[in-house]
């Protein structure tokens, strides 16, 4: 898997190291400007699937700006996609975003992960760097007063809230069970669930912690077993949802299975064994099909990577022409000049309409709740934000 891709063009390394500045042009016979988009991701080990996903999603947009023949400044540019394994590991993320800044990166598409996200904004921070999550949904990214922080995603509060009102308004359940795999993410979300669900009248009879590295549930799915849950709410990705919704059903368990964005993946199904029917997930926005544009770029999507979108990747493609948009109305790729402009962008994305709050979050966001019904992710009901206007 090629975790860093950059273009080994002599004549721009010369300019480059000549001029030290992030907005590079070729020789000056030429009118293109080079842009290079970081982006990191997990793109190797368990969460692999879906950190490819987002590295998918981000090529496919800068394919399509630079077919487009994007102007920035009156020049053409050519955008260079810079893509780093962080490994869902907070101390890699840190060295990865490093290198983008040394790299001269002018803009950055991630991190995937809350705990990576998190711990490399600072980096970014400190160098003046643009960066736009398409997937960070913890409450802190964007709470610590760092202007170069964004997402295109609804965050964790408005996520679990929405899920702790449908658990308990919905589907009317009073006993809950809630762990979560104590990474930003998962406890971040497991903690707003929480708060909601007790705040529309239900017990939370149980909290546990796991890992984002564990899949032997057994010990914990027991003792909750005991208490007779109605419902189980996990905080954390898929490659732990799969085990551990297979052993709630080993264990002769009938409670209902929850789990937030992490779970909402092909991965889910296909690894689950029949374990996942009719287990919920969500994800925020509304359902790909329901956007203008949302068939469009699954079509193109599959036709490129020969497979389906496993999550974030339409996110991922947002985030990026939210960073070009903004290079546009700037007139330049320089961050300096440019980042001002981001939080000015209203867009029509492929996820949802764009427009940001003063802290960098996406206004309005809508969070879809899916269930899995004959073997298939299924629409069950959207609340809050609105589809996109073309």
């Amino acid at each position: 898997m090629l975790i860093n891709r950059i273009f080994p063009l002599a004549v721009l390394g010369l300019a480059l190291a000549a001029c030290g500045k992030n907005e590079t042009t070729l020789p000056s016979s030429s009118d293109e400007l080079v842009v290079k988009i970081g982006a990191a991701a997990p793109l190797t080990g368990p969460q692999a699937h879906v950190g490819k996903d987002n590295e998918n999603g981000t090529r496919m947009a800068i394919d399509d700006a630079n077919a487009k023949g994007v102007l920035i400044g009156g020049k053409k540019a050519r955008f260079e996609l810079l893509s780093e394994d962080d490994q869902t590991d907070p101390k890699t993320a840190t060295i990865v975003a490093q290198k983008l800044v040394d790299a001269k990166v002018n803009g950055v598409i991630g991190h995937m992960n809350s705990g990576t996200s998190i711990p490399a904004s600072a980096i970014y921070f400190k160098n003046g760097i643009p960066q736009i999550s398409p997937s960070a949904t913890a409450v802190k990214f964007t709470a610590q007063g760092y202007n170069t922080a964004f997402r295109v995603m609804t965050n964790d509060a408005q996520q679990g809230r929405a899920l702790g009102e449908f658990a308990t308004k919905v589907l009317g359940l009073k006993k809950i069970a809630v762990i979560d795999d104590r990474t930003a993410y998962g406890q971040g979300l497991a903690d707003e669930f929480a708060k909601a669900a007790e705040a529309n009248g239900a017990q939370i009879i149980a909290r546990e912690y796991t890992t984002d590295k564990s899949v032997d549930f057994t010990a914990v799915l027991t003792s909750i077993k005991g208490k007779q849950p109605d419902l189980l709410f996990f905080g954390g990705m898929d490659p732990q949802g799969v085990p551990m919704v297979k052993q709630l059903r080993a264990l002769g368990m009938k409670t209902q299975f929850m789990m937030g964005d992490g779970g909402y993946t092909p991965k889910l199904i296909e690894l689950g064994g029949g374990a996942e029917e009719g287990a919920y997930a969500s994800l925020p926005g509304v359902p790909l099909d329901n956007m203008p544009s949302g068939r469009d770029f699954s079509n193109r999507y599959e036709a490129r990577f020969h497979q389906p979108i496993q999550l974030y990747a339409p996110y991922c493609y947002d985030a990026v022409n939210v960073m070009i948009a903004a290079m546009q109305k700037a007139g330049s790729a320089e961050p300096a000049k440019y980042l001002p402009e981001i939080g000015k962008v209203e867009l029509n994305g492929v996820t949802s309409k764009i427009a940001f709050d003063e802290k960098g979050d996406i206004k309005g966001g809508a969070v879809t709740v899916y269930q899995v019904r004959q073997g298939k992710w299924s629409v069950v009901q959207t609340m809050g934000g609105a589809p996109a206007a073309h």
